[in-house]
Formats: C-alpha cells, sequence, structure tokens
C-alpha cells in the first residue's frame, strides 16, 4: 500500500494552485478531480459568460491569466487549465468523484467507489458549483413553469419572450437581470433590500477579513458581496434604465403559473422562475472527520497577516480546505493553495 503524503481533491483554480506548491515542495501527491475535463467549475458556466463578464481571473503560479475579450469564458478557461496541467507536470487523476475522507490511526483514507487512497493528509479543494442551493417556498412543486438555477443557467436568449422572476440578492442575479431586462420582461425578488456600494476604492482585504471572521468562530461561510455591496457594470446600466433593479420583497407562495404576497395582496404571473440563490460548500464527504462545529461551518484556524491563508481544519490539521471562506476567489483560492502546500510541509515535519 503505497502513502500518500497528501491527496488533493478538486482541480479548479485552488486545487492547481495547491498542486504546484507541493510539487515545487517535492511533496508526493495526487490531485483528484471529478471532471472528465481540465476546468473546474467554469467549464460548466453559461456560454453568454464572456472574459469581459468575468469579475477577473487571477494569475495562477508561474501562468498568467487569459485577457479579457469577447471569447467564451467557459471555454478559454477550461484550456488555459488542461495547458496549466501539462506544462507543470501535475500529477492529476479523473474522472474520480470523492465519496468519503476518513480517519485510519494516522493516515487518512480517501474512497471513490471501489477506489481507495492512503494519505498523511489532504488538500480539500472542491468549491461550492456542484452543490447548487434552492430554497423550499410553500408550492415550488406545484409550479407549472420553468425552475432554473444559476448552475443550469442557459443565456438569455432562452428567455425571449417569457416573463422572468429572478431571486437573489447577490452579483449573479444583478447579472442576469442586466443580461435578460434588454431582451424581455423580468421582475426580481430578494430577502431582504439589496445593499448597493457606495462607491470609492474597494477594500478586498477588509470584505475578507469580515468572511473570515465566521470561518474562526466555525460559522458557514457568507459570499463577500454580503459585505462589501452591489455594483452595477457598464453592460448592465441600460438594464437599469429599464427597472430592472426594482426588487419587490420575498413572495409568501408560488402557485402554479406565478408567485403571490398574501400582506398586501399581491399575485404576478411568470413563466420562468430562474432562482439565484447561490451555492452550498461542497464538502459532505469530509462528514466522516466530523469537522463541522456547533454553528454548522468548518472552523479554520488562524492565518496571519494573510487573511485569504487560513486554510487549517481547526478539529483535524491534517486537512486543509482551499477555496473555502475567506478563500473563495480566484485570487484567495492561488493564496490559499500555498498557504495549504506550506501547512501540509510542517505538518509532515518538512517544513
Amino acid at each position: 500500500m503505497h502513502v500518500h503524503d497528501s491527496v488533493v481533491i478538486g482541480a479548479g483554480q485552488a486545487g492547481l494552485s495547491a498542486s504546484f506548491h507541493l510539487t515545487r515542495l517535492g511533496i508526493d501527491h495526487v490531485l483528484l478531480d471529478a471532471d472528465r475535463h481540465a476546468g473546474g467549475a467554469w467549464q460548466h458556466r453559461w456560454d453568454s459568460l464572456t472574459m469581459d463578464d468575468v469579475h477577473g481571473v487571477a494569475d495562477l503560479p508561474d501562468s498568467p491569466a487569459p485577457g479579457r475579450g469577447d471569447a467564451r469564458a467557459n471555454t478559454v478557461i477550461a484550456a488555459w487549465f488542461a495547458a496549466y496541467e501539462r506544462d507543470k507536470g501535475l500529477p492529476v487523476i479523473r474522472p474520480v468523484r470523492v465519496d468519503a475522507v476518513r480517519s485510519d490511526g494516522d493516515l487518512l483514507v480517501v474512497e471513490a467507489g471501489e477506489r481507495r487512497w492512503t494519505t498523511r493528509t489532504v488538500i480539500n479543494a472542491t468549491g461550492t458549483w456542484t452543490r447548487p442551493f434552492i430554497p423550499f417556498y410553500p408550492g415550488i412543486e406545484e409550479f407549472a413553469g420553468e425552475q432554473l438555477h444559476t448552475a443550469t443557467y442557459p443565456g438569455r436568449d432562452h428567455f425571449r419572450g417569457r416573463r422572468v422572476l429572478v431571486v437573489g440578492g447577490g452579483a449573479s442575479a444583478v447579472q442576469f437581470l442586466g443580461e435578460l431586462r434588454p431582451v424581455t420582461d423580468t421582475l426580481w425578488v430578494t430577502r431582504r433590500e439589496p445593499v448597493w456600494s457606495q462607491g470609492g476604492e474597494f477594500d478586498g482585504r477588509a470584505a475578507i477579513r469580515k468572511v473570515l471572521e465566521r470561518v474562526r468562530e466555525g460559522r458557514p461561510p457568507a459570499s463577500v458581496v454580503s459585505v462589501t455591496g452591489l455594483r452595477l457594470r457598464p453592460q448592465e446600466e441600460r438594464a437599469a434604465a429599464l427597472g430592472a433593479y426594482q426588487r419587490l420583497p420575498m413572495f409568501d407562495r408560488i402557485e402554479a403559473h406565478g408567485v403571490r404576497w398574501h400582506e398586501p395582496e399581491r399575485f404576478e404571473p411568470v413563466d420562468t422562475i430562474l432562482w439565484a440563490t447561490g451555492f452550498r460548500p461542497a464538502v459532505a464527504h469530509l462528514a466522516p472527520l466530523h469537522l463541522t462545529s456547533e454553528h454548522g461551518g468548518i472552523r479554520l484556524l488562524a492565518g496571519g497577516e494573510d487573511v485569504q491563508s487560513a486554510t487549517t481544519a481547526a478539529a483535524d490539521p491534517r486537512v486543509q480546505l482551499v477555496g473555502y471562506g475567506p478563500s473563495a476567489s480566484t485570487i484567495g483560492g492561488n493564496r490559499a493553495g500555498r498557504a495549504a502546500a506550506r501547512a501540509v510541509g510542517r505538518q509532515l515535519g518538512r517544513e
């Protein structure tokens, strides 16, 4: 039985960064990825998302990110990831969908169907894309129209001629409304009044520090947008002029052909409900390790001055989480990948 020094789970940006730094440090490892092709979650994003639309993609270690333009992000970034794996000689094995990670004395066992990898440490980089979240509302099963989530968004042409209800108060909802309102009728509902950025210079470190505070306490991580506010990009100004961002409070019930509010009484017919309600961390396979705190999240140990270097699970320092909480961004994933590799080195006594 070969015992690896580390197993990295997930070959998105955070996983690739972690694998690069493990390789640089001479730490024996494998990189397991559930997809058949390189590209992480980016390969599954909608075709209308161009490189100009994304909020920036950070460089990978030793590899600059693709530039902006009108090319499809899901093909450009997937090709970049594939070339990176090849050029850096990363030990990727795919497709491997991990079912569980279990403790076996001083070692960890990564299980995927009938396959097993025994390791001294694990770096988890599974992100959130595979866990779309749709809240339950009365009557949701009665709706006769179409219900879609961000994860299955097919592009704006699919919605022409339909009245679309966009649910959610995050950046994705704002972007969808920006695409859809110029070509069809839309409504926007959110649980809370949207918080719009007041302008000025964006302090990303301060925003991420607020997210870090939650994971240090063992609470489920919140989105960065929840602490920074929403902004309209130039391509969304036309939708704003058409009234796309006149928000309604959450409805009380879904009916066959629309949604209803009780106080005051109101009904709005809709053909499609687009749930831009976010994702949850894909960490169910870590459940046998009992990492979750009483607050419902995985508590991470303090990461020093760099708020995105908090990667070590407090309940089991053999496990590092990258792309979780404060590192759930392309920049954060890169920084966390390096921090996790260093933490693995310390765990192995090879600092």
